[in-house]
Formats: structure tokens, sequence, C-alpha cells
């Protein structure tokens, strides 16, 4: 029995077994031109799998990389556009490269951390009040996902005097927010539907 497990295996199976046969045959084709119409027969054949990209830019492109690739690089015809190099795709991608800032309160996000260090060096003021503001404004919430029993002014001002390396001392009025219990009692608002109109 002839098993797939036991054939050549596909350059790439999206094409099937049966595209890959007929590049196969192209490059046994002795004449150039008969050659190419081939190819050309083929990509045709490989647009017609994929209809939904018609319309996606460099589709043509693709199928004729495709179909280099799929001849091993092989195939000698007049393409259509510059013949793709092996070397282009089977080169690894750079490494991503990671960042190594550490953060000390990850449930506030670096954006934070950063922004504490701006206002440290912030000369006193309106200004520097508004921001520091908007970033308890801001830490607050973000407490109050993770544990809403902890997010509490004192706790705040205390984050914010660790992030700042104790450059930074907030009082609560310059927090300038509600008390956290009033939105923590809030609950949800419960919708109301009037059934049943004109009866008592």
């Amino acid at each position: 029995m002839d098993y797939n497990s036991t054939r050549k295996p596909l350059v790439l199976p999206e094409y099937g077994r049966h595209i890959h046969k007929m590049v196969d045959h192209a490059k046994t084709i002795e004449d150039r031109e008969e050659r190419t119409k081939c190819a050309q027969a083929i990509v045709s054949v490989m647009g017609n799998l994929f209809p939904h990209l018609r319309d996606v830019s460099d589709f043509k492109h693709k199928l004729w990389d495709h179909l280099a690739i799929m001849s091993d690089f092989q195939l000698d015809i007049d393409f259509p556009y510059e013949f793709p190099e092996a070397v282009n795709f089977s080169s690894k991608p750079d490494n991503v490269p990671y960042n190594d800032f550490n953060m000390r309160y990850r449930h506030y996000g670096r954006l934070i951390e950063q922004m504490i260090a701006k206002a440290v060096d912030m000369e006193e003021g309106d200004l520097k009040n508004h921001l520091i503001g908007l970033l308890s404004n801001h830490m607050r919430k973000s407490l109050l996902n993770w544990n809403k029993d902890h997010a509490t002014d004192d706790r705040i001002i205390n984050d914010i005097r660790i992030l700042s390396g104790g450059k930074l001392e907030v009082t609560p009025q310059q927090l300038r927010l509600p008390d956290t219990r009033d939105n923590q009692n809030r609950g949800p608002r419960k919708k109301h539907f009037q059934r049943n109109k004109g009866r008592d």
C-alpha cells in the first residue's frame, strides 16, 4: 500500500499533494516555453484554491513565490516577478528584544511608575497636584480591580512614596478623590421595568 507517511513530505501542505505532483511534472518538461505555460496553469489552479484572497495585494506574487518554493527553486521558467532566493525563506527571524524594566507593583503598570518619576521632578504647584490626582485616580481603579478592601487613600499614598523612592510625599488633600467606600458600597444599578401598564 502507498501511504502518505511513506511519500515525499509536502513543502506547502495547504496546496495538497496534487499541486506538488503538478510542480514535479513541470520540472520534467524539457521545452522551456511549454514548461512556462505549465507553470502558469499551475498558478491559476493554486489561485482557485483560495478565491477569498484574490483581492489581497500581491496575491499573484505570493502564488509564484510558493511555486518556486514547492519546486525547491529549481523550476527554470520565465517568472513574471523577480525570482525569489532560497535564503530569504530559510533564514531565521531576528530575536525579539525584551525589555528588562523591573516593575515594583505590576498591577499599576510601567507607565504609572514612569509618570511618578516625572512628577518627582516637577515644581510644586497646581499642575503637579493635578498630575498626582490623575495618578492616584488611576491607581485606585487598578486596586479596585484586584482587591477592593485595600483601595484606600493610605494605601495609595504609601505606594506613591515607595514608587518615588521617598521623594514624593502626598497628602489626602492632593488626591482630591471621593472616599473609596462610596465606590465599594455602590452596587450595580437595578433596571426597573414597568409591567402591566394601567394596572394598580
